[in-house]
Protein backbone atom coordinates (compact mmCIF):
# COMPACT_ATOMS: atom_id res chain seq x y z
CA UNK A 1 0.00 0.00 0.00
CA UNK A 2 1.30 3.65 -1.01
CA UNK A 3 1.52 6.51 1.22
CA UNK A 4 -1.04 7.86 -0.75
CA UNK A 5 -3.25 5.46 -0.81
CA UNK A 6 -3.18 5.22 3.45
CA UNK A 7 -4.34 9.14 3.61
CA UNK A 8 -6.93 9.10 1.36
CA UNK A 9 -8.21 5.67 3.07
CA UNK A 10 -7.74 7.37 6.35
CA UNK A 11 -9.30 10.59 5.58
CA UNK A 12 -12.52 8.62 4.13
CA UNK A 13 -12.78 6.77 7.09
CA UNK A 14 -12.79 9.55 9.24
CA UNK A 15 -15.36 11.47 8.18
CA UNK A 16 -17.45 8.57 6.91
CA UNK A 17 -17.70 6.78 9.73
CA UNK A 18 -19.15 10.08 12.16
CA UNK A 19 -21.08 12.14 9.65
CA UNK A 20 -24.41 10.67 8.74
CA UNK A 21 -23.79 9.30 5.52
CA UNK A 22 -23.00 5.62 5.99
CA UNK A 23 -19.07 4.60 5.10
CA UNK A 24 -20.88 0.96 4.65
CA UNK A 25 -23.04 2.45 2.09
CA UNK A 26 -20.25 4.44 0.14
CA UNK A 27 -17.81 1.74 0.28
CA UNK A 28 -20.43 -0.89 -1.68
CA UNK A 29 -21.04 2.13 -4.40
CA UNK A 30 -17.59 2.79 -4.74
CA UNK A 31 -17.12 -0.82 -5.35
CA UNK A 32 -19.90 -2.25 -7.33
CA UNK A 33 -20.64 1.21 -9.47
CA UNK A 34 -16.79 3.12 -9.57
CA UNK A 35 -15.08 -0.07 -11.09
CA UNK A 36 -12.90 0.16 -6.91
CA UNK A 37 -13.61 -4.04 -6.90
CA UNK A 38 -9.65 -4.43 -6.83
CA UNK A 39 -8.85 -1.85 -4.34
CA UNK A 40 -9.27 -4.19 -1.10
CA UNK A 41 -8.91 -2.29 2.02
CA UNK A 42 -5.87 -4.76 3.83
CA UNK A 43 -8.13 -6.35 6.81
CA UNK A 44 -5.94 -4.98 9.12
CA UNK A 45 -5.75 -1.81 8.18
CA UNK A 46 -8.99 -1.99 8.49
CA UNK A 47 -8.90 -2.86 11.69
CA UNK A 48 -6.15 -0.11 12.87
CA UNK A 49 -8.30 2.61 11.21
CA UNK A 50 -11.60 1.72 13.45
CA UNK A 51 -8.95 2.09 16.29
CA UNK A 52 -8.15 5.58 14.81
CA UNK A 53 -11.84 6.51 14.79
CA UNK A 54 -12.30 5.26 18.63
CA UNK A 55 -9.15 7.77 19.75
CA UNK A 56 -11.11 10.14 18.33
CA UNK A 57 -14.14 9.37 19.94
CA UNK A 58 -11.89 9.05 23.05
CA UNK A 59 -10.23 12.79 22.65
CA UNK A 60 -13.61 13.87 22.23
CA UNK A 61 -15.44 12.67 24.71
CA UNK A 62 -12.23 11.73 27.52
CA UNK A 63 -13.70 13.91 30.37
CA UNK A 64 -17.08 11.62 30.35
CA UNK A 65 -15.02 8.52 29.66
CA UNK A 66 -12.82 8.96 32.67
CA UNK A 67 -15.98 9.50 34.99
CA UNK A 68 -17.15 6.19 33.80
CA UNK A 69 -13.97 4.43 34.16
CA UNK A 70 -13.72 6.12 38.02
CA UNK A 71 -17.58 5.03 38.79
CA UNK A 72 -16.81 1.78 37.66
CA UNK A 73 -14.31 1.04 40.19
CA UNK A 74 -16.48 2.95 42.77
CA UNK A 75 -19.51 0.90 41.92
CA UNK A 76 -17.56 -2.47 42.70
CA UNK A 77 -16.26 -1.04 45.86
CA UNK A 78 -20.06 -0.51 46.68
CA UNK A 79 -21.11 -3.30 45.90
CA UNK A 80 -18.27 -4.75 47.76
CA UNK A 81 -19.31 -2.78 51.03
CA UNK A 82 -22.99 -3.00 50.23
CA UNK A 83 -23.67 0.32 49.83
CA UNK A 84 -25.32 2.29 46.62
CA UNK A 85 -25.39 6.04 46.75
CA UNK A 86 -28.60 7.96 46.07
CA UNK A 87 -29.10 9.20 43.19
CA UNK A 88 -27.10 7.27 41.64
CA UNK A 89 -23.79 9.51 40.01
CA UNK A 90 -24.75 10.13 36.05
CA UNK A 91 -21.32 8.35 35.01
CA UNK A 92 -22.65 5.55 37.03
CA UNK A 93 -25.62 5.35 35.75
CA UNK A 94 -24.56 6.11 31.80
CA UNK A 95 -22.52 2.74 31.89
CA UNK A 96 -25.94 0.97 32.17
CA UNK A 97 -26.98 2.86 29.33
CA UNK A 98 -24.37 1.95 27.08
CA UNK A 99 -24.75 -1.59 27.66
CA UNK A 100 -28.50 -1.86 27.58
CA UNK A 101 -28.06 0.19 24.51
CA UNK A 102 -25.40 -2.32 22.63
CA UNK A 103 -27.61 -5.40 23.98
CA UNK A 104 -29.40 -5.67 20.77
CA UNK A 105 -26.13 -5.67 18.46
CA UNK A 106 -26.03 -9.75 19.63
CA UNK A 107 -29.58 -10.10 17.59
CA UNK A 108 -27.74 -9.12 14.46
CA UNK A 109 -24.77 -11.43 15.07
CA UNK A 110 -26.80 -14.99 13.78
CA UNK A 111 -27.34 -13.20 10.55
CA UNK A 112 -24.05 -10.97 10.34
CA UNK A 113 -22.83 -12.53 6.86
CA UNK A 114 -26.53 -12.18 5.48
CA UNK A 115 -26.65 -8.43 6.36
CA UNK A 116 -22.98 -8.04 5.15
CA UNK A 117 -24.34 -9.63 2.11
CA UNK A 118 -26.90 -6.42 1.27
CA UNK A 119 -23.47 -4.32 0.63
CA UNK A 120 -23.88 -6.52 -3.10
CA UNK A 121 -27.40 -5.65 -3.62
CA UNK A 122 -26.91 -2.05 -5.25
CA UNK A 123 -31.30 -1.31 -4.60
CA UNK A 124 -30.87 -1.95 -1.22
CA UNK A 125 -28.20 0.13 -0.69
CA UNK A 126 -29.74 3.14 -2.75
CA UNK A 127 -32.96 2.29 -0.57
CA UNK A 128 -31.56 2.57 2.62
CA UNK A 129 -29.36 5.75 1.64
CA UNK A 130 -32.62 7.42 0.62
CA UNK A 131 -34.31 6.01 4.37
CA UNK A 132 -31.37 7.66 5.76
CA UNK A 133 -32.18 10.74 4.43
CA UNK A 134 -35.53 10.57 5.63
CA UNK A 135 -34.49 9.90 8.77
CA UNK A 136 -32.40 12.82 9.24
CA UNK A 137 -35.06 15.32 7.41
CA UNK A 138 -37.45 13.87 10.64
CA UNK A 139 -35.26 14.35 13.03
CA UNK A 140 -34.60 18.26 12.62
CA UNK A 141 -38.24 18.46 13.06
CA UNK A 142 -38.79 16.53 16.23
CA UNK A 143 -39.67 18.36 19.62
CA UNK A 144 -36.57 19.12 21.73
CA UNK A 145 -36.36 16.63 24.40
CA UNK A 146 -34.80 17.10 27.59
CA UNK A 147 -33.38 13.86 28.75
CA UNK A 148 -29.98 12.66 29.52
CA UNK A 149 -28.23 10.42 31.16
CA UNK A 150 -29.64 11.58 34.41
CA UNK A 151 -33.56 11.00 33.48
CA UNK A 152 -33.20 8.50 29.84
CA UNK A 153 -35.25 5.22 30.69
CA UNK A 154 -33.46 1.72 29.74
CA UNK A 155 -36.61 1.75 27.51
CA UNK A 156 -35.14 4.93 25.74
CA UNK A 157 -31.65 3.52 25.14
CA UNK A 158 -33.01 -0.20 24.28
CA UNK A 159 -34.62 1.65 21.36
CA UNK A 160 -31.32 3.43 20.38
CA UNK A 161 -29.70 0.42 20.62
CA UNK A 162 -32.54 -1.10 18.32
CA UNK A 163 -31.81 1.72 15.80
CA UNK A 164 -28.03 0.86 15.97
CA UNK A 165 -28.32 -2.82 15.42
CA UNK A 166 -30.64 -1.60 12.06
CA UNK A 167 -27.89 0.20 10.84
CA UNK A 168 -25.45 -2.31 10.49
CA UNK A 169 -27.61 -2.58 7.33
CA UNK A 170 -25.38 -1.07 4.52
CA UNK A 171 -26.36 2.45 3.25
CA UNK A 172 -27.73 3.14 6.64
CA UNK A 173 -25.82 5.40 8.69
CA UNK A 174 -25.33 3.94 12.57
CA UNK A 175 -24.44 7.69 13.63
CA UNK A 176 -27.39 9.41 11.73
CA UNK A 177 -29.84 6.43 12.91
CA UNK A 178 -28.91 6.33 16.53
CA UNK A 179 -28.89 10.60 16.93
CA UNK A 180 -32.25 10.45 15.02
CA UNK A 181 -33.78 7.69 17.56
CA UNK A 182 -32.32 9.68 20.26
CA UNK A 183 -34.12 12.84 18.98
CA UNK A 184 -37.20 10.55 19.11
CA UNK A 185 -37.33 8.90 22.24
CA UNK A 186 -36.94 12.81 23.59
CA UNK A 187 -32.88 13.28 24.50
CA UNK A 188 -31.59 16.51 24.64
CA UNK A 189 -30.13 16.95 21.31
CA UNK A 190 -26.62 17.51 22.84
CA UNK A 191 -26.73 14.45 25.07
CA UNK A 192 -28.08 12.57 21.66
CA UNK A 193 -25.12 13.67 20.07
CA UNK A 194 -22.90 12.04 22.62
CA UNK A 195 -24.55 9.35 23.70
CA UNK A 196 -24.16 8.06 20.43
CA UNK A 197 -20.94 8.16 19.66
CA UNK A 198 -20.36 6.79 23.54
CA UNK A 199 -22.30 4.08 22.42
CA UNK A 200 -20.44 2.97 19.56
CA UNK A 201 -17.49 2.04 21.64
CA UNK A 202 -18.46 -1.01 22.96
CA UNK A 203 -19.83 -1.87 18.66
CA UNK A 204 -16.11 -0.99 17.41
CA UNK A 205 -14.01 -2.98 19.98
CA UNK A 206 -16.14 -5.65 19.30
CA UNK A 207 -16.57 -5.62 15.65
CA UNK A 208 -12.63 -5.31 15.77
CA UNK A 209 -11.79 -8.06 18.52
CA UNK A 210 -13.93 -10.54 16.33
CA UNK A 211 -11.75 -9.72 12.98
CA UNK A 212 -8.00 -9.26 14.99
CA UNK A 213 -7.28 -12.80 14.72
CA UNK A 214 -8.01 -13.41 11.26
CA UNK A 215 -6.89 -9.50 10.36
CA UNK A 216 -3.07 -10.55 12.05
CA UNK A 217 -2.64 -13.84 9.81
CA UNK A 218 -2.21 -11.56 7.05
CA UNK A 219 -0.65 -8.79 8.19
CA UNK A 220 2.40 -7.33 6.07
CA UNK A 221 4.68 -5.94 8.77
CA UNK A 222 7.04 -3.43 6.45
CA UNK A 223 3.65 -1.87 5.73
CA UNK A 224 2.66 -1.06 9.43
CA UNK A 225 4.74 2.29 9.19
CA UNK A 226 2.33 3.87 6.03
CA UNK A 227 -0.50 1.88 7.95
CA UNK A 228 0.05 4.14 10.96
CA UNK A 229 -0.47 7.52 8.97
CA UNK A 230 -3.20 6.74 7.95
CA UNK A 231 -4.39 5.72 11.17
CA UNK A 232 -3.23 9.16 12.13
CA UNK A 233 -5.35 11.05 9.53
CA UNK A 234 -8.13 9.26 10.46
CA UNK A 235 -8.31 9.92 13.98
CA UNK A 236 -7.74 13.45 13.31
CA UNK A 237 -10.21 14.08 10.90
CA UNK A 238 -12.43 12.18 12.95
CA UNK A 239 -12.32 14.16 16.06
CA UNK A 240 -12.70 17.33 13.78
CA UNK A 241 -16.12 15.80 12.29
CA UNK A 242 -17.65 14.54 15.85
CA UNK A 243 -16.81 18.33 16.23
CA UNK A 244 -18.85 19.55 13.50
CA UNK A 245 -21.41 17.52 14.14
CA UNK A 246 -21.69 18.44 17.53
CA UNK A 247 -22.24 21.82 16.57
CA UNK A 248 -24.55 20.79 13.46
CA UNK A 249 -26.73 19.18 16.83
CA UNK A 250 -26.95 22.12 18.52
CA UNK A 251 -28.29 24.29 15.81
CA UNK A 252 -30.68 21.12 14.74
CA UNK A 253 -29.94 21.21 11.35
CA UNK A 254 -29.38 17.89 9.84
CA UNK A 255 -30.76 18.80 6.32
CA UNK A 256 -27.73 18.95 4.63
CA UNK A 257 -26.68 15.45 5.15
CA UNK A 258 -30.11 14.30 4.21
CA UNK A 259 -30.24 15.85 0.96
CA UNK A 260 -26.84 14.56 0.16
CA UNK A 261 -28.01 11.33 0.89
CA UNK A 262 -31.30 11.55 -1.01
CA UNK A 263 -28.85 12.46 -3.87
CA UNK A 264 -26.39 9.86 -3.51
CA UNK A 265 -29.00 7.38 -3.29
CA UNK A 266 -31.25 8.53 -5.98
CA UNK A 267 -27.88 8.43 -8.47
CA UNK A 268 -27.22 5.05 -7.55
CA UNK A 269 -30.54 3.85 -7.89
CA UNK A 270 -30.27 5.39 -11.40
CA UNK A 271 -26.83 4.16 -12.79
CA UNK A 272 -27.94 0.42 -11.05
CA UNK A 273 -31.04 0.54 -13.24
CA UNK A 274 -29.02 1.94 -16.20
CA UNK A 275 -26.44 -0.58 -16.32
CA UNK A 276 -28.81 -3.51 -15.81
Amino acid sequence: MSLLSSVILGLIQGVAEFLPISSSGHLAIAEHLLGMTGMEVPEFFDVLLHLGTLVAVFAAYWTDIRDMILEFFAGVGDLVHHSTPNPVPPARRLILLIIVGTLPLFLVLPVQDLVEGLADNMYFVAGALLVTGCLLFASDRVKKGRKTEKTATLLDVLLVGVAQAIATCPGISRSGTTITAGCFVGFERRFAVRYSFLLSIPAILGANVLSLKDALDTVIWTEVPVYLVGVAVAALVGYACIRLLKMIADKGRFGFFAYYCWIVGALTLVLTIVRG
